[in-house]
């Protein structure tokens, strides 16, 4: 189409010419056709990312710890928030967390927190697989609640050993529940630990030790018999606590119970040297 020129007045009695531009296309430009595709496909490629991940509850709160930790005290919570007779308008978004969140360990970030955390998970599952299959063989299944603790697994025996007031002698014990122990930890690699304990400021009956020496003196007498019958010394150890642990039995301490030695068994010793980390 060829363009029109207008002749314009203009001084002197000379013609400018006026260039008309040719009438525009209907529609949007094509570049802008394909950055929406592309967009669309970004698009896409995400939401398939989002779909395949996996959320971990524990983690995301331990995160959330840190994050409420960090901007005092407040936290965001999702899922239901609503209470009832109350609509979402009167809801506050952010609100005092009612439940306590740990904070979450900024070393877990790092490749070397992760693939140690990761190894230590995986040895605590091992064992506690490797337990159960323990008691299950030695009949002691029945006898032991088994504990996921952050140091590993444990099993705390349900059955104890009873001394009289004052006294380092056993008054009372589960003899069966007591060999079944020693066979497993004859021929299992497992560590016991033989906690001692006395009643409320209770004293020998000499006078001459107090509550903690006495608890002390009635852990090393279990120590001495699990020795005798052939357990290992290097497999046992003992811990004492006095009078600090008492049995109470509906809101009152009992005596009676608390002159006691209880079994706890697990994997590692106190003296394990654990996972080495940085002194800054």
């Amino acid at each position: 189409m060829a363009e029109e020129i207008e002749a314009a007045p203009a001084s002197e009695g000379t013609i400018t010419p006026v260039v008309k531009c040719p009438p525009c296309e209907e529609g949007l430009p094509f570049w802008m056709a394909t950055f929406t595709d592309l967009i669309l496909l970004l698009l896409t490629f995400f939401v398939l990312l989002l779909s395949f991940s996996k959320t971990e509850t524990a983690k995301y709160q331990a995160a959330l710890g840190s994050i409420r930790d960090a901007f005092g005290g407040n936290v965001l919570r999702q899922g239901e928030v609503i209470e009832k007779g109350k609509s979402a308008e009167d809801m506050p978004v952010m609100m005092e967390s009612k439940d306590f969140i740990r904070p979450f360990p900024i070393e877990f970030l790092t490749t070397e927190g992760f693939f140690d955390k990761y190894e230590f998970n995986r040895e605590s599952e091992e064992n506690l697989n490797l337990m159960r299959e323990d008691l299950k063989e030695f009949n002691l299944a029945d006898s032991v609640k088994i504990h996921e603790m952050p140091e590993g697994v444990k099993a705390r025996f349900k059955d104890k050993i009873y001394f009289g007031q004052g006294s380092t002698r056993i008054s009372s014990m589960a003899s069966s529940v007591f060999e079944k122990l020693v066979r497993l930890l004859s021929k299992k690699n497992w560590t016991i630990f033989v906690e001692g304990y006395s009643s409320t400021g209770e004293r020998s009956i000499d006078g001459k030790s107090d509550s903690f020496i006495l608890s002390s003196l009635r852990a090393a007498e279990v120590v001495k018999m699990l020795v005798a019958k052939g357990v290992r010394p290097e497999k046992i150890t003992t811990v004492f606590y006095g009078d600090s642990r008492p049995i109470k039995v509906n809101g009152k301490i009992n005596k009676k119970l608390s002159r006691r030695v209880e079994f706890i068994i697990r994997k590692r010793d106190l003296s394990a040297p654990g996972f080495k980390v940085h002194g800054k």
